[in-house]
């Protein structure tokens, strides 16, 4: 590029003057190295389109076959801390675990009926422990008001009983089992209509959790995908064009997705990463398409033709597409540092989606555009095709920046004010995950539902903590020993204050015993990890602490989030840590300079923050709860700040690398520093916007699904984009440039910056 000083001439600002000074500054000084490579790669597809498209799609069908190629199982995700321990403690008997149902027998009618005088309540119960012990092999060690000790399993106003067993039988049998027990509570309940008989325990509540998720989910797919097309018919206005970003955002998720099917046999991957991960691959997917397009169709209404329009998209949008993917792939392994098992699988995920995002756009994509040429723009929508296809700056947009340039300190100052302000909530955000009883609104699932009403007279014992003793010898756990300590966890009880609930139950699993304690609390809140607290630091070492030979450790619905938020709330320093400066270094490469990172950085800082702020004000404090249908349960979910950080920080630099890069063309083409600005906002913004409402609609229909966690990341992932893609776009970036002036770019950012002036690095030359 040629060199900038203050004498070079300087061009008449607007989009043409700047988009047919780009060809010349890359004849003269070249592009750098990387965009050189980028450029060469993409001008190798234009030539050989046939070979370009067909690789693309034969490595979308070797990804998806993959799968078969590799037997075994796939790996197993092991909770953080003792929940794990007890965890893999359970998962070395080889015998399936421990899986306990409960069923809460109380009377529909009014009156003073009670446990164990009421004849109705008394012969409910009687039937339906016979109908348990009826089932052959189905179940094992039930336990009721009318066993020894049965006033453990009635309330202390005797108007409540509860009825526990365990599901028996080898995992193979386990669905058949439990279909029988099932039915057998039915049947109870159907004879003895004045009684109500309400089941929840680990597997029916994991199978509400479950089918919850894949109710959410298919909802999300089928409401997304329509207004993603819709949108995107918008901003293209012609059904050809509008069709690339979403067919190669479709084979990206695809080939993505076979290849996770091998890597899931040496990394954890569940149901909600996979979600994520097809939720970011067709973001980015779409975006890098947009991005690549609108620059084609702007190059050739500048009067190029089509391969010198590919050429000059290479060199810069091409370019962009690479440094932002990179940037996204890197923070999302940033993760890793949290050591938690669930995030290795959504890293992997993520980092194999946006690599083959980066690779479709760069390779495959310039192929398609050549061999279509001007063909991309047929089948037009009437009324919209061919405004929409003459791609120009955004007049609002560019009204906008130019407003904001005239008086940088108020607009800028008043801007940060407001997002400070928003912010502000998030200095008292309490993390805790939802209870599965406030995860699902009432009336979503039977199970649920039977789980509030159980939690409201027998706190805990549907979640109860699952106690796991194991002997370092290998031999059988189940000793008088062990069986007299239990017994004292009992007395326990009594003297634990409320914190320790009965009914407490044990029974052997393979060589290992399990006790389940009921604890006081709302299962992950703070009386009940007060409760867990209590139970591993005092009831525990004066019981099973003093027989020597046994381990144990204590894991549960209480137990798995108190510790997987302990040890990500302990990693999240060095996370941030590693993004911030990774992001730093990134973006001092990509723009030779060491202001434009400094600046970025707390642009987005801002931006999160704001949405953070508002999270804790919604969904904490419970405002808004008759719009969007949800309970508070006076928390936010644990992971949700951390991985919102992680995504939005990688994704908002896409944004941020594309319109900075649309700057600094500009400025490098001799445009005065504040023009430069305001040309590149307005050039950038139709594309931008386009792709921030495409994710913001997106998330936006998480806003709608029934899991209150799916509720709280779509209202932060949207609202961060949201204030992304205009408070930060259209008012702080601008104000924080035109008062940095040529500064940014140059004078005052050290070596970098020097050597960006003097036409020896390139950077990134727009997009």
């Amino acid at each position: 590029m040629l060199p900038k000083s203050k004498s070079a001439p300087r061009p008449p600002d607007g989009f043409d003057s700047a988009q047919r000074c780009l060809p010349a500054y890359s004849r003269s000084a070249g592009p750098g190295r990387s965009a050189g490579v980028i450029a060469a790669v993409a001008g190798w597809s234009a030539r050989h389109r046939a070979l370009a498209i067909g690789g693309w799609l034969a490595l979308v069908v070797v990804a998806v076959l993959s799968s078969s190629l590799v037997r075994g199982d796939s790996a197993r995700s092991v909770d953080p801390g003792e929940a794990g321990r007890a965890q893999q403690m359970v998962d070395a008997q080889g015998s399936g675990g421990s899986i306990r149902e409960n069923v809460l027998i109380q009377s529909r009618g009014g009156g003073d009926r009670r446990f164990p005088d009421d004849p109705e309540l008394r012969d409910a119960t009687r039937d339906l422990v016979a109908e348990l012990r009826r089932t052959p092999g189905a179940v094992r060690d039930v336990g009721s008001p009318l066993a020894a000790h049965g006033e453990r399993w009635v309330t202390r106003d005797g108007r409540s009983g509860l009825v526990t067993f365990e599901v028996a039988g080898s995992e193979e049998q386990f669905e058949t089992h439990y279909e029988t027990v099932a039915k057998a509570v039915e049947r109870v309940g159907e004879s003895h209509p004045r009684v109500r008989l309400a089941q929840a325990g680990d597997h029916s509540l994991s199978e509400a959790v479950n089918d919850g998720i894949k109710g959410d989910l298919k909802r999300a797919e089928t409401t997304s995908l329509p207004l993603t097309v819709l949108i995107l018919l918008v901003v293209f206005g012609s059904l050809v064009a509008a069709g690339i970003p979403l067919l190669l955002s479709a084979t990206t998720v695809a080939a993505a997705f076979g290849l996770l099917q091998v890597v899931s046999r040496w990394v954890p991957f569940n149901s909600v990463a996979s979600a994520i991960v097809l939720l970011i691959g067709m973001a980015v997917g779409i975006d890098y398409s947009l991005f690549y397009l609108r620059r084609v169709r702007e190059e050739r209404a500048a009067g190029h033709e089509v391969r010198e329009a590919l050429r000059i998209t290479a060199l810069t949008s091409g370019h962009a597409i690479v440094a932002s993917g990179l940037t996204v792939m890197l923070c999302m392994i940033g993760l890793l540092f949290t050591g938690v098992d669930v995030f290795k699988g959504l890293t992997a995920g993520t980092v194999l989606v946006v690599g083959l995002a980066v690779l479709s756009s760069v390779t495959v994509l310039p192929a398609l555009l050549a061999a279509l040429g001007d063909r991309v723009d047929r089948a037009r929508i009437p009324w919209l095709g061919r405004r929409r296809i003459a791609a120009q700056e955004s007049r609002l947009w560019g009204r906008v920046a130019r407003a904001v340039v005239r008086r940088p300190v108020p607009a800028g100052a008043t801007a940060a004010l407001v997002l400070l302000l928003m912010a502000l909530p998030a200095l008292g955000i309490r993390l805790q995950d939802a209870a599965v009883t406030a995860s699902l609104p009432p009336g979503v699932s039977t199970a649920v539902d039977a789980a509030t009403r159980m939690q409201s007279v027998f706190p805990g014992s549907a979640t109860a903590a699952r106690v796991v003793i194991d002997r370092a010898d290998g031999t059988s756990a189940d000793t008088p020993e062990v069986r007299a300590a239990i017994d004292g966890l009992h007395a326990q009880v009594a003297a634990g204050h409320g914190a320790l609930r009965e009914p407490i139950t044990a029974v052997p699993v393979g060589d290992a015993m399990v006790v389940r304690v009921p604890l006081a609390g709302a299962v992950t809140d703070p009386v009940a990890n007060r409760a867990l607290e209590s139970l591993r630091d005092r009831a525990l070492p004066t019981t099973l602490g003093t027989v020597e030979g046994i381990d144990y450790a204590v894991a549960g619905r209480t137990a798995m989030p108190h510790d997987f938020a302990e040890q990500v709330n302990r990693r999240t320093p060095a996370v941030f840590a590693f993004i911030l400066g990774l992001a730093f270094l990134l973006l001092a490469v990509t723009f030779r300079s060491w202001t434009i990172p400094l600046v970025s950085i707390l642009l987005n800082l801002l931006s999160i923050g704001a949405a953070y702020g508002v999270l804790a004000l919604v969904f904490q404090d419970g405002h808004l709860e008759s719009l969007l249908g949800f309970i508070s349960y006076g928390g936010v979910v644990s992971w949700l700040p951390l991985f919102m950080f992680i995504i939005l920080f990688g994704l908002s630099m896409d944004y941020h690398i594309f319109i900075l890069s649309r700057i600094r063309e500009r400025w490098l083409a001799g445009t005065q520093p504040r023009e430069a600005v305001v040309g590149g906002i307005a050039a950038s913004a139709g594309v931008v916007s386009s792709a921030a409402l495409i994710m913001t609609g997106v998330f936006t229909v998480f806003m709608t699904l029934s899991a209150i966690e799916y509720k709280m990341l779509g209202l932060g992932m949207a609202l961060a984009i949201l204030i992304d893609a205009t408070v930060v776009r259209g008012v702080l970036l601008p104000a924080a440039l035109s008062l940095l002036g040529e500064r940014a770019w140059s004078r005052g950012t050290g070596v970098i910056g020097r050597a960006s002036s003097s036409g020896k690095a390139s950077g990134v030359d727009g997009s």
